[in-house]
């Protein structure tokens, strides 16, 4: 299992490579937009690597009976993803913590809305006013 979940960060962090590609590193005093990815892929490449070159003494055993749960999960970040930039931060992040709290963990609807819409306008406020760094507005213009 330590060899397959490697080579999962290693093809993870590839793919990450990939997508932030086109994005600018920047400097250390000044961060451009891809800083941030290109780093995480850094220790996701060198944790897999060390994961699959490893001796293997995980006692870990592979559930497969929890892949729907996960397959949900991936399918609705996904889907946000996509719509991203259409929709903005604001709209596409506030769906898709409500829809992880509704469909997948089966929470209450009227909590889960209230959690959803405060956590993301929370981080959109820091990002705004704090870091003057305005995530990706949609097409509400917010």
């Amino acid at each position: 299992m330590d060899r397959v979940a490697g080579i999962v960060f290693i093809s993870f962090g590839a793919a990450v490579y990939v997508l932030s590609g086109d994005l600018p590193f920047g400097t250390f005093s000044a961060p451009g937009a891809g800083m941030l990815p290109k780093l995480a892929l850094l220790g996701m490449l060198l944790f897999g690597l060390v994961l699959s070159l490893g001796r293997g003494t995980s006692r870990a055993a592979t559930r497969w009976d929890d892949l729907p749960h996960a397959l949900r999960v991936g399918l609705l970040t996904g889907f946000a993803v996509a719509c991203y930039t259409w929709l903005g931060f604001v709209i596409s992040m506030s769906a898709l913590v409500f829809a992880l709290l509704v469909a997948v963990e089966r929470r209450a609807i009227g909590r889960a809305a209230l959690f959803s819409v405060g956590v993301v306008l929370a981080v959109d406020a820091l990002f705004t006013l704090l870091l003057a760094s305005p995530p990706e507005p949609g097409i509400l213009g917010f």
